[in-house]
């Protein structure tokens, strides 16, 4: 297995060359004009910004008059060797593995039914990953990762050359454990596949700047006083969140082997599924309002998004930490962005006591970031 000093190593070349493509921090940059604005919602992060652990990538879609697409990079305190917990916005690229992994095995594909053995109805890779982006649905997220494990998750991410290591499933006992459950694959009730449990290997820990966090955590409602150590959960970097976004609108600016090896359809599939509102998927409105996991641009409204606002996204809060990585499309002025930004909100320093500034701070401040990024 590679030390975790190469894997550093690896970490800070791939953002190093990455962001070298970016336009360099300076005046122009939007997002330090973003930040340098009067609005409250900015300023109240800005005038504590070592708090927040604010990472910024900003990218517009320029397109010439043959429709070719050059990209047009802004980042902010992005650094792959900082963390932040990505909660949910894991399941997005685990989602687009999913359907790889399905690619892969000719007798199945995202409409065969299965179950679990903990399950006691069936269910299909369409409509899982349909709840999984609609409403951030953990359990959704948790039967794609019993399909493919811990080690595939990662081979296939590295494989690709997007940095990361997913560990464990989500709000669940037992996390992450190794071995995966059986899952068994049906048509007309008849079993026609079975995928028998897979032995993932032995979590490592990663070293990286702030992976303990705080001077406190809740533990079996208990404090602990000492910092919360993160090097066995979860990482997906902001570039790598970007990166899989902008692979899955435009495959074509990717070589081969950095592409997802999903087919056409199912490319559109995903991306309807990242537009969709939960209305449109069956929630009930007022429960599930249309920004209900969509916080750039209109997180801080309960009102309707306007139709000519297209957003393909994924989000993810937990341990005090926002995180949003969308695709946006203004259909009236036909131009394009993806902004993908963390933030932590937790002023206290204490995790797991759910005591968070979400609405006050977190989601205000990535609601405002995104209109005036995108001049809406």
């Amino acid at each position: 297995m590679r030390s975790i000093t190469h894997f550093l190593a690896f970490i800070l070349c791939f953002s190093t060359v990455l962001l070298s493509c970016s336009k360099s921090t300076s005046t122009k940059n939007p997002i330090e004009q973003v930040l340098n604005s009067e609005h409250l919602s900015i300023k109240k992060v800005v005038e504590n910004i070592n708090q927040h652990g604010l990472q910024i990538l900003f990218t517009k879609v320029e397109k010439d008059k043959n429709d070719n697409v050059t990209f047009e990079d802004y980042n902010f305190q992005v650094d792959d060797t900082s963390y932040f917990y990505p909660a949910s916005s894991v399941k997005f690229p685990v989602a687009i593995l999913a359907l790889e992994k399905l690619n892969d095995i000719s007798v199945l594909n995202r409409n065969t039914p299965f179950k679990l053995p903990k399950d006691s109805i069936f269910t299909t890779f369409e409509k899982e990953i349909e709840k999984l982006f609609a409403v951030s649905d953990n359990e959704a997220y948790n039967r794609l990762f019993e399909f493919l494990g811990q080690d595939d998750i990662n081979k296939r991410l590295n494989s690709k050359s997007i940095i990361g290591r997913i560990s464990h499933r989500l709000s669940t006992d037992n996390a992450d454990r190794l071995a995966t459950d059986s899952i068994y694959f049906y048509s007309n009730d008849t079993i026609i596949n079975v995928l028998s449990p897979i032995q993932n290997s032995t979590i490592q820990p990663v070293e990286l700047k702030g992976i303990k966090k705080g001077k406190g955590y809740f533990k079996n409602e208990s404090l602990v006083n000492e910092p919360m150590d993160f090097s066995k959960k979860n990482y997906l970097p902001v570039t790598s969140l970007h990166e899989c976004l902008k692979r899955l609108v435009y495959p074509e600016l990717f070589s081969e082997k950095e592409q997802f090896k999903i087919s056409e359809d199912d490319r559109q599939f995903i991306l309807k599924s990242m537009s969709q509102l939960p209305k449109e998927a069956g929630y009930d409105k007022e429960e599930y309002y249309d920004s209900y996991v969509k916080f750039l641009v209109f997180g801080d409204s309960k009102k309707d998004i306007p139709e000519h606002i297209k957003i393909y996204n994924k989000v993810g809060y937990a341990y005090g930490t926002l995180t949003d990585c969308a695709h946006i499309i203004n259909t009236k002025t036909n131009i394009e962005y993806f902004i993908t930004a963390t933030i932590l909100v937790n002023s206290n320093e204490i995790f797991n006591d759910d005591t968070y500034e979400y609405e006050s701070i977190g989601i205000p401040f990535l609601a405002e970031l995104g209109r005036q990024l995108i001049q809406y």
